[in-house]
Protein backbone atom coordinates (compact mmCIF):
# COMPACT_ATOMS: atom_id res chain seq x y z
CA UNK A 1 0.00 0.00 0.00
CA UNK A 2 1.21 3.44 -0.75
CA UNK A 3 1.55 6.28 1.67
CA UNK A 4 -1.66 8.22 -0.13
CA UNK A 5 -4.03 5.03 0.38
CA UNK A 6 -2.57 4.81 4.05
CA UNK A 7 -3.32 8.23 4.72
CA UNK A 8 -6.12 8.58 3.08
CA UNK A 9 -7.54 5.46 5.03
CA UNK A 10 -6.12 7.45 8.27
CA UNK A 11 -7.84 10.55 7.80
CA UNK A 12 -11.78 9.12 6.29
CA UNK A 13 -14.71 9.37 8.59
CA UNK A 14 -16.46 6.41 9.85
CA UNK A 15 -19.98 5.75 9.21
CA UNK A 16 -20.98 7.49 12.78
CA UNK A 17 -18.60 10.46 12.10
CA UNK A 18 -20.27 10.87 8.37
CA UNK A 19 -23.60 10.64 9.84
CA UNK A 20 -22.76 13.11 13.01
CA UNK A 21 -21.08 15.59 10.40
CA UNK A 22 -23.73 15.72 7.86
CA UNK A 23 -26.28 16.01 10.27
CA UNK A 24 -24.74 19.01 11.80
CA UNK A 25 -24.16 21.21 8.70
CA UNK A 26 -26.77 23.13 7.11
CA UNK A 27 -24.64 23.84 3.28
CA UNK A 28 -23.77 21.44 0.78
CA UNK A 29 -22.62 22.51 -2.75
CA UNK A 30 -24.23 20.30 -5.49
CA UNK A 31 -22.80 19.53 -8.86
CA UNK A 32 -24.75 18.52 -11.94
CA UNK A 33 -24.19 18.11 -15.82
CA UNK A 34 -26.04 20.71 -18.13
CA UNK A 35 -27.29 18.27 -21.50
CA UNK A 36 -24.05 19.92 -23.54
CA UNK A 37 -21.56 18.97 -20.52
CA UNK A 38 -21.36 22.15 -18.73
CA UNK A 39 -20.67 20.96 -14.96
CA UNK A 40 -22.44 23.20 -12.52
CA UNK A 41 -22.28 23.57 -8.68
CA UNK A 42 -24.31 25.57 -6.87
CA UNK A 43 -24.76 25.96 -2.60
CA UNK A 44 -27.63 24.71 -0.91
CA UNK A 45 -29.34 23.77 2.12
CA UNK A 46 -30.34 19.97 2.97
CA UNK A 47 -31.09 17.74 5.39
CA UNK A 48 -29.40 14.22 6.62
CA UNK A 49 -31.83 11.66 7.41
CA UNK A 50 -29.43 8.93 8.08
CA UNK A 51 -29.64 7.40 4.78
CA UNK A 52 -30.42 10.05 1.81
CA UNK A 53 -29.73 13.57 1.55
CA UNK A 54 -32.29 15.68 0.98
CA UNK A 55 -32.20 18.92 -1.29
CA UNK A 56 -35.22 21.65 -1.27
CA UNK A 57 -34.72 23.22 -4.29
CA UNK A 58 -36.20 25.77 -6.94
CA UNK A 59 -37.79 23.78 -9.84
CA UNK A 60 -37.01 26.69 -11.91
CA UNK A 61 -33.10 26.44 -11.46
CA UNK A 62 -30.35 25.10 -13.48
CA UNK A 63 -30.05 22.40 -10.92
CA UNK A 64 -33.42 21.20 -11.38
CA UNK A 65 -33.06 21.19 -15.05
CA UNK A 66 -29.96 19.61 -14.99
CA UNK A 67 -30.64 16.88 -13.00
CA UNK A 68 -34.28 16.56 -14.64
CA UNK A 69 -32.48 15.92 -17.83
CA UNK A 70 -29.66 13.74 -16.22
CA UNK A 71 -29.83 12.44 -12.60
CA UNK A 72 -26.19 12.03 -12.16
CA UNK A 73 -25.59 14.06 -8.75
CA UNK A 74 -22.43 15.13 -6.26
CA UNK A 75 -22.65 16.77 -3.34
CA UNK A 76 -19.86 17.59 -1.20
CA UNK A 77 -20.34 19.18 2.20
CA UNK A 78 -17.27 20.31 4.06
CA UNK A 79 -15.85 22.47 7.36
CA UNK A 80 -12.74 24.09 8.17
CA UNK A 81 -10.61 27.07 7.75
CA UNK A 82 -6.58 25.78 8.32
CA UNK A 83 -5.69 22.79 6.43
CA UNK A 84 -5.95 20.94 10.08
CA UNK A 85 -9.16 21.61 10.40
CA UNK A 86 -10.46 20.82 7.21
CA UNK A 87 -12.98 18.06 7.27
CA UNK A 88 -15.70 17.00 4.76
CA UNK A 89 -17.95 14.63 2.83
CA UNK A 90 -18.61 13.97 -1.17
CA UNK A 91 -21.71 12.20 -1.84
CA UNK A 92 -22.67 10.82 -5.32
CA UNK A 93 -25.39 9.23 -7.26
CA UNK A 94 -28.56 9.54 -8.92
CA UNK A 95 -31.23 12.11 -7.68
CA UNK A 96 -34.61 11.36 -7.55
CA UNK A 97 -37.68 13.65 -7.35
CA UNK A 98 -40.18 13.31 -4.69
CA UNK A 99 -43.21 14.81 -4.29
CA UNK A 100 -45.05 17.63 -6.08
CA UNK A 101 -42.93 19.95 -7.82
CA UNK A 102 -43.31 22.76 -6.70
CA UNK A 103 -44.21 21.62 -3.58
CA UNK A 104 -47.16 22.85 -1.72
CA UNK A 105 -47.53 20.63 1.49
CA UNK A 106 -49.79 17.71 -0.19
CA UNK A 107 -49.11 14.89 2.42
CA UNK A 108 -46.19 12.90 1.20
CA UNK A 109 -45.63 10.32 3.63
CA UNK A 110 -42.14 10.09 2.14
CA UNK A 111 -41.44 13.61 2.85
CA UNK A 112 -42.00 12.89 6.61
CA UNK A 113 -38.79 13.02 7.69
CA UNK A 114 -37.10 15.54 5.56
CA UNK A 115 -39.94 17.75 6.54
CA UNK A 116 -39.32 17.53 9.71
CA UNK A 117 -35.41 18.04 9.94
CA UNK A 118 -35.37 20.68 7.35
CA UNK A 119 -36.90 23.59 8.88
CA UNK A 120 -35.60 22.91 12.82
CA UNK A 121 -32.29 22.87 11.38
CA UNK A 122 -32.43 25.29 8.72
CA UNK A 123 -35.25 28.03 9.86
CA UNK A 124 -34.94 27.19 13.82
CA UNK A 125 -39.11 26.60 13.30
CA UNK A 126 -41.12 23.34 13.63
CA UNK A 127 -43.36 22.93 10.44
CA UNK A 128 -42.20 22.96 6.94
CA UNK A 129 -42.91 26.53 4.85
CA UNK A 130 -43.96 25.66 1.44
CA UNK A 131 -43.63 28.77 -0.71
CA UNK A 132 -44.83 27.04 -3.85
CA UNK A 133 -41.09 27.75 -5.49
CA UNK A 134 -39.57 24.44 -4.56
CA UNK A 135 -38.88 20.88 -4.47
CA UNK A 136 -37.51 17.59 -3.24
CA UNK A 137 -34.94 16.21 -4.26
CA UNK A 138 -33.27 13.02 -2.51
CA UNK A 139 -29.77 11.57 -2.96
CA UNK A 140 -29.46 7.90 -1.45
CA UNK A 141 -26.13 8.01 -2.05
CA UNK A 142 -24.01 4.93 -4.49
CA UNK A 143 -20.37 6.25 -3.25
CA UNK A 144 -19.64 8.53 -0.13
CA UNK A 145 -16.07 9.97 0.38
CA UNK A 146 -14.75 11.51 3.65
CA UNK A 147 -11.90 13.27 5.02
CA UNK A 148 -10.72 14.83 8.37
CA UNK A 149 -7.56 16.09 8.58
CA UNK A 150 -7.58 16.55 12.13
CA UNK A 151 -6.84 12.79 12.65
CA UNK A 152 -3.19 13.87 11.41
Amino acid sequence: MDETQRRGRRIMMSDAEVDAFLREQKTCRVATVSPDGRPHVGALWFAWDGGSLWLYSITRSRRWSDLRKDPRISVVVDAGEAYDELRGVELSGSAVFVGEAPRTGEPCPELAEAERIFPVKNFDIEEMPHDGRHAWIRLTPESVVSWDFRKI
